[in-house]
Order: C-alpha cells, then sequence, then structure tokens
C-alpha cells in the first residue's frame, strides 16, 4: 500500500498545523493502490470518495483480512486517545509492517466537533486527512440522514393533521387522485388491512375508510425530528401553532441525528434492498385502537431510501501516511450502537484480503460501543472478531483512582493501582466473548517506570494478552510498531472463540439483567415506570428475539457518572424502553441519559474560524 514518510517535529504542533502541513494523496491512487476499480468509485473532489456495494459482488470469492476492534476503558477528561490508536495501528500495520489493512471509522457529528469533545480523526501525527472534510461534512450522509429523519417526522404529523381536518371520502380521493391503479406502496396498506383488490374504484365505503384512516393516536407517537448540533432548547417543544394548523398541536422533541433510528439502520443494512425493508418496517407510532403504525403505512419510506441511496455507500479517505481508511455511519456510542457500519466492515475485509488487517473503532469505553460491537453488530453481520484492543493512559486510570485532573501528571502509584480497576474490568468482560485482548498504553512525558510496570503486571494478570507502551500520536506509525506486532501475534497465535453474551431466545429482560450484572457489575435491575410490562408488549409484538442497545452515561460502568473505577453492587434503574423496528434492537434508557446533548458554556465553536484569504479553517481539532 502508498505510503508517506512522515517528519515529525518536537514539541508536536496542533492538529490541524500537522493535517494542513501534509498533501493527501490523490484519493484514485489510494484506492488504486488498495484494490478498488475506477469503475467502483465515485470521487468528491481530489480527496475522498465514495466506494460502491457492487464491490462485494467482485470481491465475494476472495478471503477475509483479520478483524480487529478497539475500545477503550471508561473516559475521562483527560482524554485516552481511542480514534488517535485505531489510527496509529493503521499506519503501523500498513506502513511500517507492510500489511495490507485499512481503518474503518465513523463519521463524526458536528454536535461534539462543535460542542466539547472537538473532532474525531485522531490526533497528532496518527490522523485521517484532510481533517477538515472529515470533521465536518464529510461527504453529506449526515445531512442525508437529517433530511430522511424529518421528512417522515412531517409526514406523520401531516397525516394526522389531514385526517382531523378531512372527510372520509375527501382523503380517500385525494390519497387515491389519478391513480388507475394502486402503487406498490398502497398495495402494501391494502394487504396489511387484509384487503385484496388491485383497483381504487373497487373498493367499498368501509374499505376506503380503513385505507385512508390510519388513526393515529398523537400521544403514542414516537418519531421525533432531529438535528446535528447540541440543542438543549429542542429537548421539549410544542409543534401546530400556526393559524393554518386549526390548533392541532403536539408536544415532541428533537434528537441529535446521529441518534435517529436512521443512522442505526444505515450502520446494519447490507445493501439498498435491507435498508429499504428496513426503513418500512420502522414504528412511529400505534392507532387509536392500539395497531402499530409504520413507515410503510405512512408512504414515505422509498423516499427516505431515494434520500439515503448515496449515504449507504462508505467514503474512502486516508491517514497522514496513506494508508486507506473507510469511513461510514456514527452512531453514537452510549444512546445507540457505536459502531461505523457493516458494509464498510464488509468490504475492507474482502479488499485486505488473507494476509491483511481490518481495524475498526467501537465507541466509548468496551462496556459501550464494544459491547455492542460483539451483540448488536456482529450478531447481524456474522462476522467474528479476531483480537480487540483497549486503549489507556496512566493518568486516566489515575483520574479513576481519586486523583483530580490537574495532579494526574503527579506520580501517584496508589491512586493508580485503585483506578487501574476499571481498565481490568474492561480487560476480563472483553474475554467473556471469548477475544483475546491487548492493551494500548498511550504514553504521556509524565509518565513514569513504576507506573507503566504496575499497569503491565496488573492488566497480565487480568487477562491480557500483552499490554504494549505506544507514541503514536508524536511518532506517528513508528510509535505503535510494537502495538501492530502485538496485535498480529495475537490473531496468528490465540483463535478466536467468539461467543455472545447472551442467547437470542432469552427474555428482554434477561438480556438487559445479564449485561447489567456481568458487564457493568450490577447487582441487579429496577425496571421503572411501567418499562416491565412494555417490554412484554415488546415480546407478545415479536421483538423478543431482537439485541439490547442500552443507552447510558459512557463515563462509569453504572448508571452514575459519578462512580469511577469499578463499582458493582449497584441498582440500574431502567426508566424507559423503546423499540427500533428497523434497526431491529431494543432500546432501555438507563437513568438520566438524554438524547439530545447540549452546549457547555465555552463551545468548540469559539476557537473556529477561516482565513477569508486563503481560505484556510483554523482551530478545529
Amino acid at each position: 500500500m502508498t505510503a508517506r514518510k512522515l517528519q515529525c517535529k518536537v514539541p508536536v504542533p496542533s492538529d490541524i498545523d500537522i493535517a494542513q502541513s501534509v498533501e493527501p494523496l490523490p484519493i484514485a491512487s489510494v484506492a488504486e493502490a488498495c484494490g478498488i476499480l475506477p469503475s467502483e468509485l465515485s470521487p468528491y473532489g481530489s480527496t475522498k470518495a465514495k466506494v460502491k456495494l457492487s464491490i462485494l459482488d467482485r470481491l465475494k470469492d476472495h478471503s477475509s483480512a483479520k478483524y480487529v476492534v478497539v475500545a477503550g476503558m471508561s473516559p475521562t477528561p483527560l482524554g485516552e486517545g481511542k480514534s488517535t490508536t485505531t489510527i496509529g495501528l493503521t499506519q503501523a500495520i500498513g506502513a511500517h509492517l507492510n500489511r495490507p489493512v485499512f481503518a474503518c471509522i465513523r463519521q463524526p457529528s458536528q454536535g461534539p466537533t462543535f460542542g466539547i469533545k472537538g473532532g474525531a480523526a485522531g490526533g497528532g501525527y496518527s490522523q485521517v486527512i484532510p481533517m477538515e472534510d472529515f470533521n465536518l461534512h464529510g461527504t453529506g450522509d449526515i445531512h442525508a440522514i437529517t433530511a430522511a429523519n424529518n421528512l417522515l417526522a412531517a409526514a406523520i404529523d401531516a397525516r394526522i393533521f389531514h385526517e382531523v381536518t378531512q372527510s372520509d371520502e375527501n382523503l380517500y380521493r385525494r390519497l387515491t387522485a389519478e391513480l388507475k391503479d394502486f402503487t406498490p406502496i398502497m398495495k402494501k396498506r391494502l394487504a396489511k388491512l387484509g384487503i385484496h383488490k388491485e383497483f381504487p374504484n373497487e373498493l367499498n365505503d368501509e374499505e376506503r375508510r380503513r385505507f385512508a384512516r390510519l388513526d393515529i393516536d398523537p400521544e403514542t407517537v414516537s418519531w421525533r425530528r432531529v438535528t446535528d448540533v447540541n440543542d438543549r432548547m429542542l429537548r421539549s417543544i410544542t409543534v401546530g401553532q400556526g393559524k393554518a394548523e386549526k390548533g392541532i398541536t403536539f408536544q415532541t422533541s428533537y434528537d441529535i441525528s446521529v441518534a435517529s433510528e436512521i443512522m442505526a439502520i444505515l450502520a446494519l443494512v447490507k445493501d439498498l434492498k435491507d435498508m429499504r425493508e428496513r426503513f418500512g418496517d420502522i414504528q412511529v407510532a400505534r392507532s387509536k385502537s392500539g395497531e402499530p403504525v409504520t413507515a410503510e403505512d405512512i408512504g414515505c419510506a422509498g423516499a427516505m431510501t431515494v434520500l439515503m441511496k448515496d449515504a449507504i455507500e462508505p467514503t474512502l479517505m486516508q491517514t497522514i501516511e496513506g494508508t486507506p481508511v473507510l469511513v461510514h455511519a456514527g452512531p453514537f456510542g452510549n444512546i445507540a450502537h457505536g459502531n461505523s457500519s457493516i458494509v464498510q466492515d464488509m468490504i475492507a475485509l474482502k479488499l485486505a484480503g488473507k494476509d491483511g488487517f481490518v481495524v475498526t473503532e467501537a465507541g466509548f469505553g468496551a462496556d459501550m460501543g464494544c459491547e455492542k460491537f460483539f451483540n448488536i453488530k456482529c450478531r447481524t453481520s456474522g462476522l467474528q472478531p479476531d483480537a480487540a484492543v483497549i486503549v489507556a493512559t496512566v493518568r486516566a486510570l489515575k483520574f479513576h483512582g481519586g486523583v483530580e485532573p490537574k495532579n494526574a501528571g503527579v506520580e501517584n502509584v496508589e491512586a493508580l493501582r485503585t483506578g487501574v480497576s476499571n481498565l481490568l474490568r474492561h480487560i476480563q468482560n472483553v474475554g467473556k466473548f471469548g477475544v483475546p485482548v491487548v492493551v494500548a498504553l498511550n504514553r504521556f512525558a509524565t509518565d513514569t517506570e513504576a507506573e507503566l510496570n504496575l499497569v503491565k503486571e496488573l492488566c497480565s494478570e487480568a487477562g491480557a494478552f500483552d499490554v504494549v507502551v505506544t507514541e503514536h500520536y508524536a511518532q506517528g506509525g513508528h510509535g505503535a510498531v510494537a502495538l501492530a506486532t502485538a496485535v498480529v501475534k495475537a490473531t496468528e497465535t490465540v483463535p478466536s472463540n467468539f461467543k455472545f453474551l447472551y442467547d437470542d431466545n432469552l427474555s428482554l429482560k434477561q438480556k438487559i439483567e445479564t449485561i447489567c450484572k456481568e458487564i457493568y457489575g450490577a447487582a441487579g435491575v429496577e425496571f421503572l415506570n411501567g418499562t416491565d410490562e412494555k417490554l412484554e408488549q415488546f415480546e407478545a409484538s415479536g421483538f423478543g428475539k431482537f439485541p439490547v442497545c442500552m443507552a447510558k452515561t459512557q463515563y462509569s460502568f453504572s448508571h452514575n457518572p459519578d462512580l469511577k473505577g469499578a463499582p458493582s453492587g449497584f441498582i440500574v434503574p431502567i426508566r424507559d424502553v423503546r423499540v427500533n423496528c428497523g434497526a431491529k434492537f431494543v432500546f432501555p434508557l438507563l437513568g438520566d441519559i438524554s438524547t439530545m446533548p447540549g452546549l457547555p458554556t465555552r463551545p468548540a465553536f469559539f476557537g473556529i474560524d477561516i482565513d477569508c484569504e486563503t481560505g484556510k479553517i483554523v482551530g478545529l481539532s
């Protein structure tokens, strides 16, 4: 694969200065080097391109690469460098061990980019470039998700409005105007009602009424609008207050775009047909008689798929050393399943081939994105991982041991011994899935040998295959060669005995309890607000075999962000449960978790600007 030799500076410049100091290779050259044909590429300028899913037909008989997932310890304000490690490891495998490799990562949301976290292109000399494109609009996939989501929201409210304000005959006449026969979407609606007629004029008055009216109960509408901005004031709103709406108002709210079920579906589909079917299955409300109302019933699923037809294709980019990166989807790990797409991984695994590696990243700590990678993404895709990397830092571990961030650079072996319990539980948890674990310990200048040696010793005792100190932030792929060597060795010497944490046939309550006890360390689960009854209703509706996608704070194993380290003995409160019928998972909300983040007092956008003379972006990180 194409590789670029880095000239690393000391001290390390800002991320954006490093990214802008390198001229990206033409994306056509990157594609050619990794085996993508020109006919399989749709360029977006010279530095990024969509990869057509038809490539999978050509590569279907090729052997697959080794599959490695990168996760982290529980996040802290000090940062651990999970995205940076994903890119650094990829650069080390491709540019320094000379093995075929792909990084598969998510498209960042503008919420964190302009909010508190910043971008997700990696950092230092382990980045995706152009980092401005990566961290901002990319190829527009999140905008497509927003458009498709909000089209459905508008369609639901419009349908309620028209059913309230029009007669049965007028509704039917308008829905079937100028039709000589029923459209495919209308035929699906008729089949659901048990009406099997080919032409609109064949229906009797009762059939016309049933066809024309969904009788949506406004109180049951669960579909929310979305925007890709942290906007706390949209967490609860009232719509329909204009004069033309005739007093038909609804209470609703906004989620951030990456929390949309459209995003969850994008990350889990295998092709366009799969996406179309899943969009049709999205349940948005119930009728006044209690029947589920879907996007197919609304008549919107086809148009939503049209809006998403290009978004289903992953985007090819490159690391700062020229190794290939596929960017696709971006569900959050605390409120969704936190992983990039299945189609992206499938393409990368075939392109890298039997001698290569695919390094994919799971959001937040291993109790969040990595658990969902195993139990949801791998369950859906049928793919099995060969190894896992868990990223940690001495500084962050001391924070879990009670050290204030301002003192994180001072040696404190006892606090480290306490805080390392967080990392040890993550190692043990991943081991429950039968996957070998390599720990990447990102070095800071203030780390002492005593601290590093203690972490190595305790992680090895906890079952880690290897513990490697890395310096890829400052040195690029060269600083992750030891990590890459350990990962290669783990995949080639330890057979992966991958298994799911729970069986499909367990009840939804049992699946939730299994995750809470086995992964989080809880003593039990408390089902509040009638959630146990809702779970029974989901099972009665045929959703009992769905996996569960837990929504909770990323900062603790528990539902309480203040419980650091490896807490145990707590009771997890389940305050709500939802079902994503298109994504095909049940969605419990633990504790006080919000699907619409808010901006801090000093958001990241304070430092972002543009030089209007040169067009150069400044302050992005």
